[in-house]
């Protein structure tokens, strides 16, 4: 994990109980097997960094395409960490896939079968069920390590996992995709961020988005996916660039935002059809009455239009965006995956 660290001062034995002052992927941890301490430290640019206190280190590991950690925070609970990003902490994980999932589903008339694009933790596949109306959930994760390390650690999500709705294919989404004739009602896409080096950023270009999830949606079918961050001087690293690729391949493209507080920025999702989004928020409230199972703690009508009011400097760059992302002409976030080392 090139682009995070954990560090730890004098006080307490380390888990290991070793002085060695090696730690995760041999970052300095600990003097002389103890610590009064120990931070997680990301760089989210290069001259800016984001860190907060650790209880513990739970779990480390590296799997075929990433790294992986699971730490216990001191202000988010339990984090999962893959290639030196943070992709979900406990206790506001709700807001991204409140966010990513349920804008779709509601918007839809009627979503009975759902294809998750990676959605390894669970999470994604917890907030789907959650919908009465869904008969079938295939979720496609190219790394089994990180599933079974999911499934082992993040208690949230068991209930999801043994759903028997629920279908778990190991493989890489565009090959599943490709080889699959069904459509499907919602495709999401709960895929890591596009780092330079990690297994992801082919499945946010074009020609992915035209011949490969298009041909795969019902005649009511909605694409929607994590578009990464969308803060008001981050959104231009690859949020900008996903709306309008989408914009090249469906009618009707909606960007909306939320504050991930374990983020540290505002997070993106692109939803994107050829059937316009037409319910206001009172209309969406009533779906969600009718149609979920147990209550929002974060997404509701009136959220779905503030989200997607953006702000007046991230709609002008929206605006006037004029790259289209190819595998040719990525864009990435900062950071590095293990991958490509």
């Amino acid at each position: 994990m090139d682009n995070n660290t954990i560090s730890c001062s004098n006080g307490t034995k380390n888990e290991n109980g070793n002085g060695n002052g090696n730690g995760v992927d041999g970052k300095s941890y600990a003097l002389n097997g103890y610590r009064k301490s120990c931070w997680y430290e990301e760089e989210i640019e290069e001259d800016l960094r984001w860190c907060f206190a650790l209880n513990s280190i739970l779990h480390t590991g590296h799997s075929q395409f990433q790294d992986i950690a699971l730490l216990d925070t001191k202000p988010f609970g339990k984090a999962l960490v893959i290639d030196g990003k943070l992709q979900s902490a406990e206790t506001d994980e709700f807001i991204y896939h409140e966010c990513l999932v349920h804008p779709a589903l509601l918007h839809h008339p009627n979503p009975k079968t759902i294809f998750i694009m990676g959605g390894g933790e669970g999470s994604t596949a917890r907030e789907l069920l959650r919908h009465k109306a869904v008969e079938k959930v295939i979720m496609c994760d190219i790394d089994e390590e990180v599933v079974q390390f999911c499934k082992s650690h993040l208690v949230v999500n068991r209930e999801a996992f043994s759903d028997p709705r629920l279908e778990l294919v190991i493989n890489d989404a565009r090959a599943e995709l490709e080889h699959r004739e069904k459509q499907y009602d919602v495709i999401v896409g709960d895929l890591a961020d596009p780092i330079e080096g990690g297994p992801c950023y082919k499945l946010y270009t074009k020609s992915f988005y035209e011949l490969i999830v298009k041909p795969r949606l019902t005649p009511d079918g909605i694409f929607v996916t994590q578009a990464g961050p969308a803060g008001i001087f981050s959104h231009t690293e690859v949020f900008s660039c996903i709306y309008n690729t989408l914009r090249q391949v469906f009618k009707y493209v909606v960007p909306y935002s939320a504050h991930i507080p374990s983020y540290a920025d505002t997070w993106g999702w692109v939803m994107a059809s050829d059937k316009p989004f037409v319910l206001n928020a009172d209309e969406l409230d009533i779906r969600i009455k009718q149609r979920i199972k147990g209550e929002n703690r974060y997404f509701d009508g009136k959220t779905f239009t503030s989200a997607s009011t953006l702000s007046k400097a991230v709609r002008k760059s929206l605006f006037n965006e004029t790259h289209i992302y190819t595998e040719g002409s990525a864009k990435f976030i900062y950071g590095y995956g293990s991958a490509g080392k």
